[in-house]
């Protein structure tokens, strides 16, 4: 069987239990070595065989995954954060399936919840955004026409802007071009959940300032709206005594605002 795992947004520790799991029988183990958190390896069985994605071609990659195969062996395709973010795993099944080859897929705490995590914010707060825009600028991977940060930036959701740390500037201007002012709070996480994690809380206008300050130049998540800052919001009517649900009946709000 062929595994695509999540390895978790960086500490070792936030692996799935499935995860580990797969880790601790894999014969072969692909991981992607320029982001994964080497430490994971530390699960794998001793006579495990271990291949650096970070510098191998999807060819070379899809050669070991095919053999291995047909060796009957288990092999985990080790994947950063959750694989279906920004992963390229889908050319990855598309092969497996031409070949006839099964595998299965386990999900991982993607770096954008690690991020919230470290700045203790909740990305969907009540009257202020309840929705989460992910996306990146274009570099020198395009990004469709339609998906511009101007264009996302016009709903004024909160946005999670991944693989654009090198791009502060011009993400800045996009940002503002798309109707955010320049006082938006903003935050860069840099390695959410490592032992480095860096955490800077800013603004839309000073994003490219901040990071020059503090040395951050990739590694990087960018977060923009009024959520890094929780200042307005509305209590959730999810637990709110005033409002009936079907397993229990309305009564008196204590708590009328946010304290």
């Amino acid at each position: 069987m062929i595994d695509f795992v999540g390895a978790g947004s960086g500490a070792a520790d936030l692996i799935t239990l499935r995860g580990k799991n797969l880790i601790e029988k894999a014969d072969i183990i692909i991981y992607a070595g320029s982001l994964v958190n080497p430490q994971l390896l530390e699960y794998k069985k001793d006579e495990c065989v271990v291949y650096n994605s970070a510098v191998m071609t999807l060819e070379e990659v899809m050669d070991v995954m095919i053999k291995g195969h047909k060796d009957g062996k288990n092999l985990v395709r080790l994947h950063t954060g959750d694989p279906c973010v920004y992963g390229a795993i889908r050319e990855q099944m598309d092969i497996l399936d031409k070949e006839g080859i099964p595998y299965e897929y386990c999900p991982g705490v993607s770096s954008f919840c690690g991020a919230a995590a470290a700045l203790d914010l909740e990305y969907t707060l009540p009257d202020v955004s309840q929705s989460v825009i992910i996306t990146r600028m274009a570099g020198r991977t395009p990004v469709p026409e339609r998906e511009s940060i101007s264009s996302f930036a016009a709903h004024k959701a909160t946005m999670v802007i991944f693989l654009s740390t090198g791009l502060l500037k011009e993400l800045s201007r996009e940002l503002i071009k798309g109707g955010y002012e320049e006082d938006t709070p903003c935050a860069i996480v840099y390695k959410a959940t490592w032992p480095d994690e860096k955490k800077f809380v800013c603004t839309v206008g000073t994003l490219a300032k901040t990071a020059e300050e503090n040395n951050i130049t990739k590694t990087a998540l960018i977060i923009v709206g009024e959520t890094v800052t929780h200042r307005k919001y509305r209590r959730s009517d999810l637990y709110n005594p005033s409002f009936e649900t079907e397993f229990r009946k309305a009564s008196v709000c204590k708590y009328t605002e946010k304290e």
